[in-house]
């Protein structure tokens, strides 16, 4: 791939049956953590509108508190319906127990906020008859509103294009007992692509209940990036606790779910110790983490943010791109192949701040102090940052987000030896999209990568920022990355 080619998703080394199924599926399907975001943002964005709408009905001035109450009383209910789990998929098919759910949400809520009101000044008398239709229209608005989205949510699932995307480790009586169960009880919720498998023998036969077995553990790997796979199920006995482990260190770099099955286990814990796909009970292994409405709202949250950076910071950029070309041959930009989401590659731009001849579009040398390579002018953008701005449009594009783990170079490496050879679970920092800032960079991680030790402690970082992601995270980053940049010196 060059510098400048799009990229259409992971490099693929399976075998070719694999490969085929794994495209098939990637391409028919959406991913269901998108749809419970966009459904969560839909019942918020109605219950906003409505809110309100109300007011001028009732003669409140759309301006102050009585239009901040509304819409800070939506988004405060889409947090706490997300807090109850009432943006599972599972919940979405299921109209009346989502809605008792959202019910649940939107009275805390609005008992919370009438709470405030009786300790401030409170309403005038018409704003307080305004505060029960509102509270009533809620109810209605909320009920249609889930309604609407539970209805698209089956549609979608009858139509093949919402199931989560799973596949099974393990073969064997244990997988075919498993794959009956989910068949009978799991409704149309899952889209097992098939079984994975390390052993060769007669107690892992080629195919499984019509599902075919598609390789062994390191396929999967491979096998779950390039199909996007939603979960993978462990069908092992919990007292293989060895081979468990064992699997878990190859697969928890992927962003997926992992459950344990417990549909063939003797050991009973209580109800709550499960997630249930039908009746079929599962331990959570890992989470893939940023999903749903978290998905939706880190989205938000970028798109909003680089437009506005964007406006503000387009006399730097403008002047930076008259610099770059009037003081050295060649593009403005630079485009260089670097690893997103999931281990995909795209194509990062920044503004070039190398002579263009000796541009290192494989990253085959790391940028040292002095090196001879960087222009004048490349010297003074990459102490500041500057060069980094035209990732803005990447966030808007969708590859990057503002704040996550950096995207490194694909052939980026440490005394000869790839990244990803020097750092045990490497590839777990692609678990998100990375950022334009981070969590590392913030904390004087940045410049240039000569000793094993300094990636070691980026991708611990990183990987402290994914298991630990918020909004209000996010926000702290880009607030001090500004501060952090002008006073560290390892960025040459």
């Amino acid at each position: 791939m060059s510098a400048t080619e799009p990229a259409t998703g992971p490099v693929s080394n399976l075998p070719t049956t694999a490969e085929a199924v794994a495209r098939n599926y990637r391409d028919a399907s959406i991913a269901p953590s998108l749809v419970s975001g966009i459904a969560a943002a839909f019942e918020g964005v109605c219950l906003s509108v409505v809110g309100v709408g109300l007011l001028p009905l009732f003669s409140v001035s759309l301006a102050g508190l009585t239009l901040a109450i509304p819409v800070g009383a939506a988004i405060l209910t889409l947090f706490v319906a997300q807090i109850l789990g009432a943006n599972d998929l599972s919940l979405l098919r299921r109209h009346s127990q989502r809605f008792a759910k959202l019910l649940v949400a939107w009275s805390s809520v609005f008992g919370f906020v009438s709470v405030l009101l009786i300790i401030g000044d409170g309403l005038p008398d018409v704003a307080r008859l305004w505060f029960l239709v509102w509270y009533l229209a809620g109810v209605m608005t909320l009920g249609l509103a889930s309604a609407m989205t539970s209805l698209a949510t089956r549609r979608l699932t009858r139509a093949g294009r919402l199931q989560k995307r799973a596949v099974i480790l393990g073969g064997g009586t244990m997988a075919e007992s498993l794959i009956t169960a989910l068949e009978e009880t799991g409704g149309n919720e899952l889209a097992i692509l098939g079984v994975f498998d390390d052993r060769n023998d007669d107690r892992s036969p080629e195919n499984q209940q019509g599902f075919p077995k598609l390789g062994n553990t390191s396929d999967l790997v491979d096998f779950a990036r390039l199909a996007a796979v939603d979960l993978v199920i462990v069908a092992l006995p919990a007292t293989a606790e060895v081979r468990i482990l064992q699997l878990l260190k190859k697969l928890w770099v992927l962003p997926v779910d992992i459950r344990l099955s417990a549909h063939s286990s003797k050991l009973r814990l209580r109800p709550r110790s499960y997630s249930y796909i039908g009746r079929v009970p599962f331990l959570d292994l890992f989470d893939r983490p940023i999903t749903g409405w978290s998905q939706v709202s880190k989205r938000v949250f970028d798109v909003a943010i680089a437009s506005l950076a964007i406006v503000a910071l387009s006399p730097l950029m403008i002047g930076a791109a008259i610099a770059v070309k009037a003081t050295s041959k060649g593009p403005i930009l630079f485009r260089q192949p670097r690893y997103g989401f999931n281990n995909e590659v795209i194509s990062v731009m920044k503004f070039r701040s190398m002579y263009a001849d000796q541009a290192d579009i494989k990253a085959e040398k790391v940028v040292t102090r002095g090196d001879p390579r960087v222009t004048p002018v490349g010297r003074f953008i990459r102490k500041t940052s500057i060069d980094e701005l035209p990732q803005l449009f990447n966030v808007l594009k969708g590859d990057l987000s503002l704040v996550g783990p950096r995207p490194h170079a694909v052939n980026a490496h440490t005394e000869h030896k790839l990244w990803e050879e020097v750092v045990d679970g490497y590839f777990a920092r692609h678990k998100v999209k990375p950022g334009v800032t981070g969590w590392a960079q913030i904390n004087g991680w940045r410049g240039e990568v000569d000793t094993p030790d300094k990636i070691q402690a980026r991708v611990e970082h990183d990987l402290y920022y994914i298991e630990n992601w918020s909004v209000l995270f996010d926000l702290y980053i880009l607030m001090l990355t500004p501060i952090r940049i002008l006073n560290q010196e390892n960025a040459y």
